[in-house]
């Protein structure tokens, strides 16, 4: 008996293109082929690659996110001592807390200080103190009108008038008939600017209102003339027939104060030009012979608040950098520790603690009341803080900031770079004239340049940003010797690593992600050519089966032919 064939057909999909599988009953070999596991196990192979470049580039972009917060963390350090060694390299930018001034007041007498008077004080103002008393203070003028029964009926005055401040402009103003008393002081008003004078109605009483004129600067008079003769001052109740005021609700004053005994008169409360770099501005006048004693000192209140941000910036980048050097409980790096063992961070750390240990004259960081816990985290002892800044201010800002001796009087530091050097000697020549034609450096020339009075470091040279300002007319060999305290190298050294615009750190992420950007490139491209690849596979798999389909075909029908001989 004939034996009937059966054909089995099975679909497998990869991309658009469809396998068939082939059994037969009566064959032994069978030609079923997962095409589609062979297709995706060759691409997988091709893009085996971009896997691992994908997996470089998560690593680069942890590392780029603890570098960004590496910097930020040093940046807060490095603003913290800034505000105290200045965060200009100028010398001439007070922008420094030595530079810094308060006024401290103390009254004497019946009388409370801070509510007589507020000093400002300007950057690397004198350090002295002044007696003060305020004998009076300077007031605006304010006049009133007459009694009107309302301020909405037409008064049928006409006519005009100029008015003005003495020391501004005197504008004129048109009354017609028809206008009211509040219409004539928003006529007024329209020219304040100008004239200095403004103009309300004041309601006293029922049925009682009057046209106050008020002055806008204190010690100012009032001026009002009537250019038309129709007596308008008069009509409104202002002036009297000879142009004298009528009531005048507050005269006109200067303030009067005596400083150290010299009595001093202005027409304001607000005094900036009496003492260079010093403002007082009154509000009570001190009687019955109280005084106010005003000291102009340092700021010490910001230096003080400059090492306590300092303290805390610090402290809250050691506890970062010790979770950068945690290690797993198997041994290794922990998963937080994206930095462990990184140069950089180690580099950093160094320089952070060279500049803390720094001693000048055999004081260290001690004075300040800073030390050490046994986890490296700063502690401040305010106490000692307090004592140092009150009695040793001299020896603190040496301590912790840059400071410079020379042994000539002719000759100014205007700008200092990073790495200044511990001396330095300038022999300076001057021409005829008294003009610096030529600088020598420790005998070298070449290093400075001259422009006017200014020596300027060459660029490209050691001594590039540091400039001089030389007011002699005499050759001369100037010795200059510098020191940078605690601050001034915590500044300079954590600025290297942190700055913004050009640093190691901005330089390293700069870096990284550039390197991301040409491996994502790299990987695209891997992943490219592996779908072109398994595009060709699949073609070539599907003339595979085709043959195969051709062949088994065959076959079968070979195998029928001989099993109908048999029969």
């Amino acid at each position: 008996m004939a034996t009937t064939d059966s054909t089995t057909s099975t679909t497998t999909a990869s991309s658009s293109y469809t396998y068939s599988s082939y059994s037969s009953s009566s064959s032994s070999s069978s030609t079923d082929l997962d095409w589609s596991a062979l297709v995706e196990a060759a691409v997988a192979q091709k893009t085996t690659k971009a896997d691992t470049i994908d997996t470089k580039i998560e690593q680069n972009e942890a590392k780029i996110a603890a570098y960004q917060e590496m910097q930020t963390l040093l940046q807060a350090i490095a603003s913290a001592a800034g505000s105290i060694r200045g965060t200009e390299n100028s010398l001439t930018a007070n922008d420094d807390a030595f530079s810094l001034r308060e006024a401290y007041l103390t009254g004497y007498g019946d009388v409370n200080a801070e509510s007589a008077v507020v000093v400002t004080v300007d950057a690397d103002a004198e350090l002295t103190s002044y007696d003060l008393e305020i004998k009076q203070l300077a007031t605006a003028q304010k006049v009133a009108g007459s009694t009107y029964a309302d301020k909405t009926t037409d008064l049928g005055l006409t006519g005009t008038f100029t008015i003005g401040l003495e020391d501004m402009e005197q504008v004129t103003v048109e009354v017609d008939d028809d206008m009211t008393l509040a219409e004539i002081a928003e006529a007024i008003n329209l020219t304040t600017d100008e004239s200095g004078v403004s103009a309300s109605v004041l309601e006293v009483a029922n049925g009682d209102f009057r046209l106050i004129l008020s002055a806008s600067q204190t010690g100012q008079q009032i001026q009002i003339t009537d250019t038309s003769g129709s007596g308008l001052g008069q009509s409104l109740g202002l002036t009297d027939v000879d142009g004298n005021w009528v009531n005048e609700l507050q005269e006109a004053k200067n303030s009067i104060v005596t400083i150290d005994g010299i009595e001093i008169t202005r027409s304001t409360n607000t005094l900036d030009d009496v003492i260079e770099g010093v403002t007082f501005t009154l509000y009570q006048e001190t009687e019955n012979d109280a005084t106010i004693n005003v000291e102009i000192s340092n700021d010490l209140t910001s230096i003080k608040s400059a090492i306590t941000n300092l303290v805390e910036a610090y402290n809250a980048y050691r506890e970062w950098a010790l979770t950068q050097a945690e290690t797993a409980t198997a041994g290794g790096a922990s998963s937080d520790a994206i930095l462990f063992g990184d140069a950089t961070l180690r580099s950093v750390n160094t320089a952070v603690a060279e500049a803390l240990s720094t001693v000048i004259d055999k004081e260290s960081m001690a004075m300040l009341g800073l030390s050490y816990d046994e986890s490296n985290y700063l502690e401040l002892d305010e106490d000692t803080l307090n004592s140092a800044l009150l009695q040793n201010l001299d020896e603190v800002e040496k301590l912790i900031s840059f400071t410079m001796t020379k042994d000539s009087k002719d000759i100014a530091l205007l700008s200092r770079n990073a790495s200044m050097p511990a001396s330095l000697s300038l022999d300076i020549e001057v021409d005829a004239d008294g003009a610096v034609s030529r600088i020598l450096v420790d005998g070298k020339e070449g290093m400075f340049e001259v422009s006017g009075s200014r020596i300027k470091g060459v660029e490209g040279t050691e001594y590039e940003g540091i400039t001089f300002v030389f007011t002699g007319d005499t050759s001369q060999t100037v010795n200059m010797t510098f020191s940078s305290g605690i601050l001034e190298k915590l500044y300079s050294a954590v600025n290297k690593y942190s700055d913004a615009s050009d640093s190691i750190l901005t330089n390293l992420v700069t870096s990284l992600t550039e390197t991301n950007e040409d491996l994502e490139e790299e990987a695209s491209d891997i992943r490219s050519k592996a779908e072109t690849y398994r595009s060709n596979l699949t073609l070539l798999y599907a003339e595979y089966q085709a043959q195969i389909d051709a062949a088994q075909s065959s076959l079968d029908y070979l195998e029928a032919l001989l099993n109908a001989g048999d029969d």
